[in-house]
């Protein structure tokens, strides 16, 4: 009998689990999309670690969704409100899922560009940036993702990004933003920015 193939290691897994808080455990599903890359267990270890595991009464929002990792970790943690913004309608469908399955009320799924709706908030202490890589092209999109979230935060919120390539402080400062933790994984680099005091 003939073995079934492995699976390529860059193939991204078929579910992840949130790691901490009141959802610990629970399984998020990975739909095979091109480009979808729910954030690895260890990078949101250090991120959560950064912010200090209690997000309670905090205001989050995560751009470009996906499988919704990011988002549940922070609802978990105690996050007051968490918006998930995806525009694939099928990732929509499977976060709606996710949330009624976890009793997740502190969590709004949103269907529509994730920028354009962050674009109309101006009090979120932390916006979640994870763009699609595109093979490293997507500096465009980057910025104005970064730019939207900078106009979103209170003045002592985060920025989390999620990129192929560390953003130097030259290339953050027209944006608003400074590095405040960064670190690399593989192939995916992440930074907690933070917003440059007003002149």
């Amino acid at each position: 009998m003939k073995k079934p193939a492995a699976r390529s290691s860059t193939q991204a897994p078929q579910e992840v689990r949130i790691i901490g808080g009141r959802f610990k455990r629970s399984r998020l599903p990975v739909a095979n999309r091109p480009g979808l890359r729910p954030t690895p267990s260890r990078v949101r270890e250090t991120l959560f670690n950064w912010l200090g595991q209690d997000l309670t009464g905090w205001r989050c929002f995560d751009a470009f969704a996906g499988t919704g990792a990011l988002g549940f970790e922070a609802a978990s943690r105690g996050a007051a409100q968490v918006w998930l913004a995806e525009q694939d309608p099928s990732l929509v469908a499977s976060l709606q899922s996710v949330r009624q399955r976890l009793q997740a009320e502190a969590v709004e799924v949103i269907k529509g560009d994730g920028v354009a709706w962050l674009q109309q908030r101006r009090d979120l202490d932390l916006v979640f940036l994870d763009p699609p890589f595109g093979d490293g092209g997507n500096d465009a999109l980057f910025s104005a993702a970064l730019r939207a979230a900078r106009a979103a935060l209170k003045p002592e919120g985060f920025v989390y990004l999620e990129s192929p390539r560390l953003w130097s402080p030259d290339e953050l400062a027209p944006l608003g933003l400074q590095p405040w933790r960064q670190d690399r994984a593989g192939a995916v680099s992440f930074a907690l920015l933070r917003a440059l005091p007003a002149t």
